[in-house]
């Protein structure tokens, strides 16, 4: 009976220790690598300087394509829904960043649609291209729906 009882112990035992271990990447960093709130510069300038994009969206790669511009804070420019595409980019952890090269993706073709953002995001250059060609890229894309518009329809 002893046995029985290590032998069901010492497992979920090992088991809590380890997700005791566990924690957020916010608690192990350091402090010092993050500037803090009274050091930060601000440039000057307008808001819509530094929210400020162009969005080009074609059905093919040899379809016709269709452009907006946007800027957010406050939403405007031409783009046919600009709060929900403000809104869409405010929600999004990173909404520009490339699918990693390493990345495993699913084969789930979603179409020869293509997108491409160029133009300012918080202060920082945006150059970004967005397809449907795979479950990675299909994701990116509905991250950013509203900012990309309804998809095109191939004619």
């Amino acid at each position: 009976m002893r046995y029985r009882t290590l032998l069901f112990t010492t497992p979920g035992l090992a088991m809590i220790l380890s997700l005791a271990a566990c924690g957020s990447e916010q608690a192990t960093s350091n402090p010092a690598d993050q500037p803090s709130a009274t050091t930060s510069v601000q440039p000057s300038g307008s808001p819509e300087a530094k929210n400020t994009l162009t969005v080009q969206v074609k059905a093919s790669a040899q379809a016709p394509a269709t452009t907006w511009t946007l800027s957010c804070d406050p939403a405007g420019g031409d783009h046919p829904k600009a709060q929900q595409a403000c809104a869409a980019l405010a929600k999004a952890k990173d909404p520009f960043k490339p699918t990693a090269p390493d990345q495993m993706c699913t084969k789930i073709y979603g179409g020869p649609e293509i997108a491409t953002v160029k133009g300012t995001w918080h202060d920082k250059p945006i150059d970004a291209k967005f397809t449907r060609a795979d479950g990675c890229e299909l994701h990116r894309w509905t991250q950013v729906a509203p900012l990309l518009g309804d998809v095109p329809k191939v004619r």
